[in-house]
């Protein structure tokens, strides 16, 4: 069997060795390691990897959002973002690329593992979905059993925290309403005050975990689920 070819594309060299480590680890071919978006562009047209990860701030270079839209114009191949940024303008611009998926840096071996693993699946066109018809359809191969609080792409379980699934929960019980932060952050950690971007960077992860545009933040507000079939 053919190995997964992956490209890492990643200007600190410790953290690019590191992944590729990682990566060969796991089973899979690391095609090259670059540092910016002209030798990115150029390592795709020599060796076309199965898929990219990107770092999105590139030191003296156009960044990894503006590399992947470049890659786009020539060849489809899927985005799967790393990054120390959550910010929704960051978030947004990303969501152009149509990413299988965006990575909050520092990460551990284990979610870079099922990361790439949910990319790769959703690029597959013979992963068919089995899930039962009592789950809650969130629109666009997402699956929540209710009953057991489990969330699944197509057949395929993704794993969430406790308070990942605790926010996913209370969004989906919102039937599409928008859920002040405030209210969030009360029902999420009733007996603790948390720092700002605490509940921030759990969206985010939820977030990216599901396709980006089935939650919807709202500057300053709330945030809400936007069930897409």
């Amino acid at each position: 069997m053919l190995k997964t070819k992956i490209l890492i594309v990643e200007d600190e060299t410790i953290v690019a060795l590191e992944i590729k480590s990682v990566l060969k680890k796991l089973g899979y071919e690391v095609t090259n390691t670059v540092t910016n978006h002209h030798d990115a562009l150029k390592s795709v047209q020599t060796n076309k990897p199965d898929m990219i990860l990107m770092d999105i701030h590139l030191e003296n270079s156009k960044d990894g959002i503006q590399t992947a839209q470049d890659i786009q114009k020539t060849v489809a191949i899927p985005i799967l973002y790393l990054t120390a940024f959550s910010d929704d303008e960051t978030i947004d611009r990303a969501i152009q690329t149509n990413p299988v998926g965006y990575l909050l840096k520092p990460f551990k071996r284990e979610e870079l593992k099922s990361t790439i693993r949910l990319g790769l699946h959703k690029i597959n066109p013979e992963n068919q979905s089995n899930i039962d018809e009592n789950f809650k359809n969130l629109g666009l191969g997402y699956y929540y059993n209710l009953k057991e609080g489990n969330l699944y792409y197509k057949n395929m379980p993704i794993r969430l925290s406790p308070k990942e699934n605790q926010l996913l929960k209370v969004l989906i019980d919102a039937r599409g309403n928008i859920v002040p932060f405030d209210d969030l952050e009360h029902l999420i950690w009733p007996d603790k005050q948390i720092h700002e971007s605490s509940l921030r960077t759990l969206i985010y992860r939820v977030r990216s975990k599901l396709e980006y545009k089935l939650i919807e933040t709202i500057p300053s507000f709330g945030c809400k689920l936007i069930p897409l079939s």
